[in-house]
């Protein structure tokens, strides 16, 4: 433990604990919370915002969308300089709007258009359900057989992560006959980060249209998103980005598509030229950007937790983030070879470049404890069958929670 406080001492991102609500253990002290790759901690200028918009609509009623400190109908564009910034886009590549799974229908309406030449939906295995039932439902309703046009890469028998050249020699010799090729940044169940910027290189080569679930990767990862030239991305505000449980979705469109205004995609108001919006004539006509793909005015009080979260990622920087995670996840996984090499085997890529913050753990003693770790008031989750997720977040996590959470689990092994 005295190790970890001496790196603690040394850590100029240490007091960006402070400003987020750490949930209490069992004894009352504060839990060690390793759960940010499933929910973010709730930073504690979230209250005030929270509670601005409450008073704006108790004292403005309906002119409260053009009155008080943040008038809501331009809301939404304060997110795009902060969510540029995360994600490696331009501003006008990026919005915030829906939840993850609609903004992914959204964007294969529109990129997924699958001909009798180039049909097939390239995916990983497993895939996090959702991104699945999403794929397969479209595969359908093109009046395709997933069997045929879903193609799905995972691990080779005996192994837990996928190989890279699995994924480019399946684009190499499939290519001609894929549409799109849609994959994780972070596979959510082995924590494994992809070389986004080669795989969409060799998928664009070959003539496919690309698009990323960012869920896991966004305020975990660095993303290049337009140098990359993907097509699209997609992503929840929840997890590392700490918008609250259920947070309006975020959407990437590359500005190669800003002024496309024949590509398909499901239409709404909110995505209609701001210029001409309230003239609610019949013909869309839409915003140019990622704002088009927009649908309904957006959930002002789901939206506003996201400032003060936001504003912490703008202030601390990815890169002072992502060196302190390496050296987080690091020391953690080194204590956990040093200790509990026995009891537990890592998923997760050995390498800083092919991982996240998080850490997946197979157990070889199962599930009692994971429940004996939740009662000693440290908080990660659990993956059938076997798999416990930890996270440690360069936000608001600590070495001494490191210390913290191996200790209790080689109790809790034992």
């Amino acid at each position: 433990m005295e190790e970890a406080r001496r790196l603690d001492a040394d850590d100029d991102l240490a007091g960006f604990r402070e400003r987020f609500h750490i949930p209490a253990s069992p004894s009352g002290a504060d839990s060690v919370y390793l759960c940010g790759n499933s929910l973010g901690l709730q930073p504690r200028d979230t209250e005030t915002i929270v509670a601005a918009l409450l008073e704006d609509w108790r004292r403005y009623g309906v002119d409260g969308h053009f009155r008080g400190e943040h008038p809501w109908m331009p809301y939404h564009e304060q997110f795009a300089e902060p969510l540029a910034i995360l994600t490696g886009a331009r501003t006008a590549e990026v919005v915030c709007m829906n939840t993850l799974t609609v903004n992914l229908h959204l964007m294969m309406v529109s990129f997924y258009q699958p001909t009798a030449e180039r049909y097939r939906l390239m995916i990983e295995k497993p895939a996090f359900p959702s991104d699945r039932y999403a794929a397969e439902s479209q595969v359908r309703y093109h009046g395709l057989d997933p069997a045929d046009a879903l193609i799905e890469v995972g691990p080779r028998d005996g192994e837990s992560t996928i190989r890279e050249e699995d994924i480019l020699e399946t684009i190499e010799a499939a290519g001609e006959s894929i549409a799109l090729v849609m994959l994780p940044g972070v596979q959510y169940y082995s924590g494994q980060c992809f070389d986004m910027g080669t795989i969409t290189a060799a998928a664009r080569t070959r003539g496919c249209r690309v698009g990323w679930d960012l869920a896991h990767a966004v305020g975990n990862v660095s993303l290049s998103l337009h140098d990359w030239g993907a097509d699209f991305a997609i992503w929840c505000n929840y997890k590392y980005l700490n918008g609250g449980p259920g947070a309006i979705g975020g959407c990437f469109v590359h500005e190669r598509h800003a002024h496309d205004s024949g590509l398909p995609r499901f239409a709404g108001w909110w995505g209609h030229d701001k210029a001409t919006r309230f003239r609610m004539g019949p013909e869309f006509a839409p915003s140019p950007g990622a704002e088009g793909w927009q649908l309904s005015n957006p959930p002002i009080f789901s939206m506003a937790p996201l400032i003060p979260a936001l504003d912490l990622f703008v202030e601390a920087g990815m890169d002072r983030l992502t060196t302190k995670s390496r050296r987080l996840t690091g020391w953690l996984e080194e204590l956990l070879k040093a200790r509990l090499s026995d009891d537990i085997e890592i998923l997760t890529p050995a390498s800083p470049e092919r991982r996240g913050c998080q850490l997946s753990l197979r157990l070889r003693a199962g599930r009692d404890v994971f429940e004996r770790l939740t009662a000693a008031g440290v908080i990660v989750d659990w993956r059938e069958p076997d798999v416990i997720r930890a996270a440690p977040v360069p936000l608001y996590n600590s070495f001494e929670d490191v210390c913290r959470f191996v200790a209790q689990l080689e109790e809790a092994t034992s």
